[in-house]
């Protein structure tokens, strides 16, 4: 037998999936997550999957894993003590930055502190010049006792080394490299010029002192599951989900920890792209809630839209620019703090306020029965009737609805003046409105009219609010698939392995040969193909794709333009300005053709085949259902329709294709619950996805 099993942890759950390729079918398992010791509920809940199952972990021939690891470490500021060597006079561009004020107006504005101190900046002398040129010799001197002092004094695990040109010429990033190899091989090193080879210092360096923070973490990290994992009887292939939705290696990652950024997000997104392709939508809207975050990614012509930036720890309400850059391939996603765990409390105006602050695993929301006391959202659609206590996980987990109601009306309702039922409908619909205000930006800044899109939902909580946003944003139709409360988990088990790079290299297109042009592309196609020496793939089964950051002369910014793969070579000038003219003319509306072109910066993808690719597969079906698809009924909360409604109760596993339901309804499986209001109507299609008419529309 051939089974996969896809695991991503998130703040609240960890969700499991296991594909078997024989039989073309899913079982899944939910479990708390263990924050102190993430690696203990991945193989706690391995054990119970595989037992579920029927099947053994020797049968298992690969696990794919997402994780927030790298995420928490930078916003809680848990990576290990990182010190940076840096060229003579830049060691302040840390804390100098962009120079730009993200908020003009706050006088109290506050920005990220750096990554690593002021006093483990060491910096050398060397220059290197922007054409690669060497105008100064490196020299060390002093750097060794000063190292050692703050590895003795400091706990140093890590360093950064970030020249001023490496991208250029990193022969002296290189030559530290070995000299630190050589005197300190017990600290884990990285590379500017490796990590990020890009022109603008300040980015590159933010990347790799993160890249050096976190590498000390993940490597004990990923070093505890492999073995838990082979003790556990595993003798496959072990990957790590990366930011750009592909897979790497536990070597890949281990290097590359910076890009396990978005891990499991990335994941939801990349499903959510193949569902788009199943239901024959080119432009969707792909809508994730978890128990403690949400997030949001446009998906056009099948593929999520993907972009080289993102900030990490944004320390003023979300705001853009108030956290750290961090360069790397990440799929296009907002993220906003809410979901399952979000604390309701009164802010400073006295108005309520739901989120970004979650009660995650630990203690949980009240309902969970583990002392915790604070209101939460899941609280709140348990109170309002959404969520069963009785049927929470499958039965696996009892809810106390006391507990919720005596915590929202202590905290909320008491504080606000109104009633239980009131103050919990309140919570439920701040959240929703939080996402839909959300999702206007995001959609409108890229020019995606979501009113024309589909909305696809997932994630543990996901189902029980994406109508009701979908109704804010009038968006027609939402498409809730079967399992959809561990979807990222499926999307897991159909990302390829692959790699990205990027590499500056600045040069006019009136300049640019045909040689040069494929010499460049070549090479830095063989830097990413090295990377992946590893991971069992070979030229005949994997496809590379080239894109170019391009711009007008003069310009401070850049279009990123795709490069077909039979690009003329006897007219690539040509092509190449026209491709940059049509590029440019959808994000700004014209093209001048009368202005010189340049290429800024050269990306290269490869990526391995998408596991399971010609199969589909279904959820197995749970034996604790009866056959009868109607359940019963239970009073749930429709403020349009004046409050408490008699609603029927679906066991979603009892569900056939070509079933029609209307609302109001409750649609129930192990992991999440789909709320329909009234108006709504419900039809299950061949796939058993779920497909939802919003009322009115």
């Amino acid at each position: 037998m051939t089974c996969r099993i896809g695991i991503d942890i998130g703040g609240t759950f960890t969700d499991l999936a296991l594909f078997h390729d024989e039989r073309h079918d899913i079982v899944t398992h939910k479990c708390l997550t263990t924050p102190g010791e993430p690696e203990r509920a991945v193989l706690e809940g391995i054990r119970a999957l595989v037992k579920k199952a029927g099947v053994s972990v020797a049968d298992v021939s690969m696990v794919v894993h997402g994780t927030t690891l790298v995420t928490n470490a930078a916003i809680e500021r848990r990576g290990s003590p990182t010190a940076m060597i840096v060229t003579r006079g830049f060691a302040d561009v840390l804390d100098i930055a962009m120079e730009c004020r993200y908020d003009l107006y706050d006088m109290r504005i506050q920005f990220p502190a750096p990554l690593v101190q002021r006093k483990l900046r060491f910096e050398v002398n060397e220059r290197i010049t922007w054409d690669g040129a060497v105008r100064e010799p490196l020299d060390l001197e002093g750097l060794e006792p000063a190292l050692r002092r703050a590895i003795d004094e400091q706990g140093v695990r890590a360093v950064a080394v970030c020249l001023l040109h490496s991208y250029a010429n990193d022969a002296h990033e290189r030559a530290i490299g070995g000299w630190l190899k050589e005197r300190f091989p017990q600290l884990r090193v990285s590379l500017s010029s490796v990590i990020f080879p890009f022109a603008r210092e300040y980015h590159r360096w933010t990347t790799t002192c993160l890249n050096a923070y976190v590498q000390p973490l993940v490597d004990e990290y990923v070093n505890r599951l492999e073995s838990g994992l082979k003790e556990a009887g595993f003798d496959g292939q072990f990957l790590i989900m990366s930011s750009s939705g592909s897979t790497l290696t536990p070597d890949m990652a281990r290097s590359f920890p910076v890009r396990l950024l978005e891990s499991g997000p990335a994941a939801g997104a990349l499903m959510s792209a193949r569902h788009s392709q199943w239901l024959g939508q080119s432009q969707i809207l792909s809508f994730d809630m978890g128990g403690t975050t949400a997030k949001g990614c446009v998906v056009v012509d099948h593929t999520p839209l993907k972009r080289y930036d993102f900030e990490v720890g944004r320390v003023h309400e979300f705001k853009r620019g108030s956290g750290l850059p961090v360069k790397i391939p990440v799929l296009d996603m907002i993220e906003i703090g809410a979901g399952g765990g979000s604390v309701a409390d009164i802010d400073a105006r006295g108005v309520l306020r739901v989120g970004p602050r979650s009660a995650g695993a630990v203690p949980g929301p009240a309902c969970y029965g583990r002392d915790g006391a604070e209101p939460t959202l899941t609280d709140a659609n348990l109170a309002l009737g959404y969520l069963d206590a009785s049927s929470f996980l499958g039965g696996r987990m009892k809810l106390d609805l006391q507990a919720a109601r005596n915590a929202i009306a202590d905290r909320v309702g008491a504080r606000l003046g109104v009633d239980l039922d009131r103050a919990a409908w309140g919570i439920h619909e701040v959240i929703n409105e939080d996402v839909a205000k959300a999702f206007r930006v995001h959609a409108s800044e890229r020019g995606v009219d979501y009113r024309r899109c589909s909305m696809i939902v997932f994630g543990g909580s996901g189902p029980a609010h994406g109508a009701r946003i979908a109704r804010k944003l009038r968006v027609p139709q939402v498409v809730c698939p079967s399992g959809a409360g561990v979807m990222s988990a499926f999307g897991l088990l159909a990302s390829p392995v692959g790699f990205e790079m990027v590499q500056s290299h600045r040069v006019a297109l009136r300049e640019l040969t045909a040689e040069l042009f494929f010499k460049n592309a070549g090479e830095l196609e063989g830097r990413v193909r090295k990377q992946l020496a590893g991971a069992g793939l070979d030229d005949a089964n994997t496809t590379s794709a080239l894109r170019l950051d391009m711009r007008y002369v003069g310009q401070g910014y850049e279009v990123e333009v795709a490069v077909p793969a039979a690009l003329p070579a006897e007219d690539l000038c040509g092509a190449l300005t026209a491709l940059f003219g049509q590029a440019y003319a959808a994000v700004f509306g014209q093209s001048f053709n009368d202005k010189d072109v340049e290429i800024v910066a050269w990306k290269m993808e490869v990526q391995g085949p998408v596991p399971g690719a010609d199969h589909r597969y279904r959820l197995r079906e749970s034996p604790g259902h009866t056959g009868d698809a109607l359940k019963g009924h239970r009073p749930a909360y429709f403020a349009d329709a004046g409050g408490y409604v008699e609603t029927a109760v679906y066991d979603r596993y009892a569900l056939k294709s070509g079933a029609e339901i209307e609302g109001p309804a409750l649609i129930e499986e192990a992991e999440s619950t789909c709320v329909v209001a009234p108006g709504d109507r419900v039809m299950v299609d061949p796939q058993l996805n779920l497909i939802i008419t919003i009322g009115g529309m």
